[in-house]
């Protein structure tokens, strides 16, 4: 990840741009004023994008070292820019500083039409479907599936291509359709309001159990509807708090 203060003075910029089209309904501008205030049951406080890279920023400090190498984690507004006309080129020459394609795993937090998601790219710098070391594949997890995640395809499917093109390494538009998007069925929202909380805790048991090499073989693993508790959800955030005080 970038860091903070480049962060700051170049994204924060953007938005402050950008949230001048309020007629947008894909800018993040708009998206700020509601699902990134994610409440939690019992808690009034909210997650805005700046607690949500502070909240990110305290998990990442507590992940193993061992599984440091293995990932790479992106800013949770890339997505968002990289589809705006202004922005998407300056968006790939973040990209570009971050070597994505060395890692084994791309943690994408997505921010889109006032919901999160969380994308993860395994092996986007090698492996196939016909692996047993490595699927080259793309997760999307979403806490409200009634929202069809699939409408994101298209332009995660772009966002791909981009990161291929920027790193030298081009992929034709067929063979980028042809990485599988497996959505699996994981615990769902029961309000309105938990989708930031909840990529965030995708975010952090995925890391941590993550398998050294990601295969079809094993899929879906760990992800599936019983994978966590609402009890476990509010514990989580609950911890998190107070390692921010």
């Amino acid at each position: 990840m970038a860091k903070r203060k480049s962060r700051g003075e170049a994204v924060e910029r953007l938005i402050s741009v950008d949230s001048s089209n309020s007629d947008s309904e894909n800018t993040a501008g708009s998206t700020s004023r509601c699902c990134f205030d994610a409440a939690v049951p019992r808690q009034p406080k909210k997650i805005d994008t700046k607690t949500f890279e502070h909240y990110l920023g305290i998990l990442k400090k507590n992940f193993s070292k061992r599984k440091n190498p293995s990932f790479v984690f992106l800013d949770c507004l890339w997505f968002t820019l990289y589809m705006q006309k202004p922005t998407k080129e300056r968006v790939l020459t973040w990209i570009k500083n971050k070597r994505i394609l060395t890692k084994k795993y791309v943690v994408v937090p997505i921010v889109c039409w006032n919901h999160w998601n969380l994308l993860i790219l395994c092996h986007l710098g090698g492996g196939s479907s016909q692996s047993n070391t490595g699927t080259r594949c793309m997760l999307l997890l979403d806490s409200l599936l009634m929202s069809d995640p699939k409408r994101l395809e298209p332009d995660i499917r772009k966002f791909v291509m981009g990161i291929y093109e920027v790193e030298n390494k081009p992929h034709k538009e067929a063979e980028v359709r042809e990485i599988p998007l497996l959505i699996p069925k994981v615990p769902q929202q029961r309000n309105a309001d938990d989708c930031g909380l909840f990529v965030l805790y995708f975010l952090k048991l995925f890391v941590q159990n993550a398998p050294v090499n990601f295969s079809h073989h094993g899929y879906p693993y760990f992800m599936k509807e019983d994978w966590f508790s609402h009890e476990d959800l509010d514990r989580f955030y609950s911890e998190l708090s107070q390692c921010s005080q």
